[in-house]
């Protein structure tokens, strides 16, 4: 299984208050691919530089690492491409964890 960042650009025109519930359906949809969430970060609503559509300047950004199979990735792309709660998607290879280093101590 490779290590996935999904990064998502949200629709909730109007409504705020179910951020959390769109959230939860992207993570629903990469569990029922076979993937694993790891973390999701959650970042602030931002205007958009380039404006391509005038009903959309802004847009909740997402932020979600997993796990999954090579396929997987293919097939949230199509699944996200029919929900309007998602405005854009992109998909990269997270790059592996740090293992978390302690600093020697000089003597």
């Amino acid at each position: 299984m490779k290590r996935y960042e999904g990064l998502f650009i949200l629709n909730n025109a109007g409504k705020e208050e179910s951020l959390k519930e769109i959230i939860d359906k992207i993570q629903a949809e990469i569990v029922s691919v076979g993937g694993k969430v790891e973390t999701v970060q959650k970042m602030d609503k931002k205007n958009f530089t380039r404006v391509a559509d005038k009903k959309f300047t802004s847009g909740f950004y997402v932020n979600v690492l997993f796990e999954g199979k090579a396929d997987a990735v293919a097939q949230l792309r199509a699944k996200f491409a029919l929900n309007e709660e998602i405005f854009r998607t992109l998909f990269t290879i997270a790059p592996p964890p740090r293992a978390a280093t302690i600093p020697a101590i000089p003597q």
